[in-house]
């Protein structure tokens, strides 16, 4: 693949070696370190002049730290003169606050797409926003994936008994979706 390059943030280095080792590439070198006064630094090792740059970075454990390095090597990779940066989120950070439900309450979601496109993003890849509508908060393309599929294909090929299993929601948005394993339930419970 000319012309791709594929950095991990510090969230999950597993799942973006996993991906480097499916499409055939290297993980590019960058470091990431903290100064005293806890100030995220990164460092892009090598040059992505021209290149399209693809960084793997969650939104989950330490949110807060981690979007702030994501942010920063998106900046680094856009100075460094790389033609294109695609951010992939696996678990997008702040997207529950993705409407204003109270008075004086922020729109957090629209917040993080705002800063990801400043800081030079050209295109986001996520999995299973929270609202589809925070694909509206982006001025730049975002492909919002479904693991529903996949989830369910394991399912079935891996629980023997999978049409006796119950399957359980923390929340109503989340009930709905289990009809789609067997088609409509009589009862769903939440």
């Amino acid at each position: 693949m000319p012309n791709i390059v594929l950095f991990s943030g510090s969230s999950h280095h597993d799942l973006s070696q996993k991906v480097a080792d499916r499409l055939g590439l290297e993980l590019g070198k960058v470091i990431t370190k903290k100064f005293s006064n806890q100030e995220t630094c990164v460092e892009i090792g090598e040059s992505v002049r021209g290149e399209d740059v693809y960084i793997v970075q969650s939104g989950c454990g330490e949110i807060n730290d981690n979007l702030m390095e994501l942010l920063i090597m998106i900046n680094a990779c856009k100075i460094a003169s790389s033609s294109r940066v695609t951010a992939v989120i696996p678990c997008f950070p702040y997207a529950r606050q993705d409407k204003k439900d109270k008075s004086r309450a922020p729109i957090s979601a629209k917040l993080v797409a705002n800063m990801l496109s400043v800081a030079g993003a050209d295109h986001i890849i996520t999995m299973d926003l929270h609202a589809s509508q925070i694909q509206g908060f982006f001025d730049i393309a975002v492909d919002n994936l479904y693991a529903e599929p996949a989830v369910l294909q394991w399912i079935r090929e891996n629980i023997p008994e999978w049409k006796n299993s119950c399957i359980v929601s923390p929340d109503a948005g989340g009930a709905k979706r289990v009809g789609v394993l067997e088609g409509p339930r009589d009862t769903v419970v939440s």
